[in-house]
């Protein structure tokens, strides 16, 4: 972990070490792509620089802008409050009337934060139910996602990726991360269907049309899952080799849906009877006219917030973003609202919305620029913030946690770094701060563009060139 955030005094070997990062650049086979590259000092003294001022597209480095402007905006102790709410009557122990479940906007709906349990808050929120004096329930259930606007797709990201965890739709009313997760085993001989189970139990809210085949022991992996968009028809074709077994997690339709039809097969399992319609709605209420059933609120924002720079998660960002707008300025939560708030962030902290373009929040959209000049900048004032504990805390650090927990392992640079990777086709970016040798902390961006190698060997140079600001700042 980083320590001592002392200035560093800029010195004799600034030439030396740019001359160096120069050589590791030109001596790669990754030459001809765009190199930039931009090293302050906590003070902001810029130490070294290549193509620091060229636009660039960030990929997940985007996440850094948009998780600093909502911890500045909600702030670090923020919590999301799902609520249960009645309308009816109780007789006996029988709920004569409808369900609502509110939705909150909560991205932490799913085991991340308790335990690996995914039914944790639902669970809770049963328990709730049978705490009230309700056995059986005589009503429609209604899933409320008025919260958020019905567009269920930031700008910018491609249809194939549409079926996949990365790019889930988005709903103030979501479960799982709005995806089904898919087990695949090929337990048979080579020319068998492979067997297939999903979470939660086998749900028939998706089909899965299972049309893979086993090949010989011998023959690579060929992975192929696609869902039918706006459907939740999700075709498996691929080809696994004897022996393999293979994990997904696959996105969904309609996520409120999804969350009230899961949600009422566990209140079923845990002894809730329930008879009425399942029903998702839009439909902006006074719950102050209806009653209070149950509650379920989630880790504060500073513990979420790990998930989108020390886990690049791509639902958790976009649901934040929405939830920025909705909270910050009690309307409808948009894409587009949450991210003209990140840009009046920006131009707050040195920024100015002609410097940098955001099409999404979490670095998909291949339409997102900055300039790692800017970026590097940006780190250094997050640093003045009085959130900016929760804001390091949520980097992964090298060779320890997150997307760096398998990578630096061995390096000088293990425990010292916390950073924020990114990667999208042709997009490999690291930026983040780090205690060098001396116990100086500085703060660095480097984002390369438009390489045709391998991720792998982008990755080397970017190793190249941390060891050496490790050893010579």
């Amino acid at each position: 972990m980083l320590s001592g955030l002392t200035p560093l005094t800029l010195n004799a070997q600034y030439e030396h070490v740019q001359s160096k990062i120069h050589n590791f650049i030109e001596n790669s086979t990754t030459r001809t792509g765009l190199w930039s590259v931009s090293v302050r000092d906590t003070l902001g003294n810029h130490l070294l620089e290549i193509n620091s001022d060229h636009l660039i597209r960030p990929a997940s480095n985007t996440k850094l802008l948009t998780s600093a402007a909502i911890l500045d905006g909600l702030g670090s102790d923020f919590t999301f409050r799902t609520y249960i709410y009645g309308d009816g009557i109780l007789q006996d122990s029988t709920w004569i009337g409808d369900i609502h479940i509110a939705g909150s906007g909560d991205p932490s709906i799913d085991g991340e934060f308790y335990e690996d349990d995914p039914f944790f808050a639902f669970n809770s929120l049963i328990d709730q139910i049978r705490e009230f004096g309700i056995n059986r329930i005589e009503g429609n259930l209604y899933g409320n996602e008025s919260l958020f606007d019905d567009i269920p797709y930031p700008r910018g990201w491609e249809w194939d990726d549409l079926s996949y965890y990365y790019a889930p739709e988005i709903s103030a009313l979501s479960f799982n991360r709005n995806c089904v997760d898919l087990v695949v085993e090929a337990r048979g001989r080579a020319g068998d269907t492979p067997s297939i189970s999903w979470f939660p139990f086998d749900t028939d809210y998706v089909t899965f049309v299972n049309e893979q085949l086993i090949t010989p022991a011998n023959i690579r992996f060929n992975e192929s899952y696609r869902r039918i968009l706006g459907t939740n028809t999700i075709l498996l074709r691929s080809t696994l080799p004897a022996g393999h077994r293979d994990t997904e997690s696959l996105s969904v339709h309609d996520p409120a849906l999804y969350f009230i039809d899961t949600f009422r097969k566990q209140a079923e399992k845990k002894g809730v009877q329930w008879i009425g319609e399942l029903i998702p709605d839009r439909d902006l209420r006074n719950w102050d006219d209806f009653v209070v059933i149950g509650v379920h609120e989630s880790k504060p924002l500073g513990e979420l917030i790990k998930r989108l720079n020390r886990n690049s998660d791509n639902f958790y960002t976009e649901m934040l973003t929405k939830a920025l707008a909705a909270y910050s300025l009690k309307t409808e939560g948009t894409s587009e609202t949450g991210i003209e708030l990140i840009y009046n962030f920006l131009e707050d902290h040195q920024i100015p919305e002609e410097r940098v373009r955001l099409r999404d929040a979490s670095g998909m959209a291949g339409a997102n620029l900055l300039k790692t000049y800017d970026l590097s900048l940006f780190l250094q004032n997050m640093m003045k913030k009085s959130w900016f504990d929760a804001y390091l805390d949520s980097f992964a650090v090298a060779g320890d946690s997150g997307t760096l927990s398998h990578r630096f392992i061995g390096s000088p640079l293990q425990g010292n770094m916390q950073a924020k990777t990114g990667f999208v086709s042709g997009v490999r970016s690291l930026s983040g701060y780090m205690t060098t040798q001396d116990g100086n902390t500085i703060i660095f961006s480097i984002i390369t563009n438009n390489f045709v190698t391998r991720v792998a060997t982008v990755d080397r140079v970017h190793t190249s060139i941390l060891e050496t600001l490790y050893r010579e700042l």
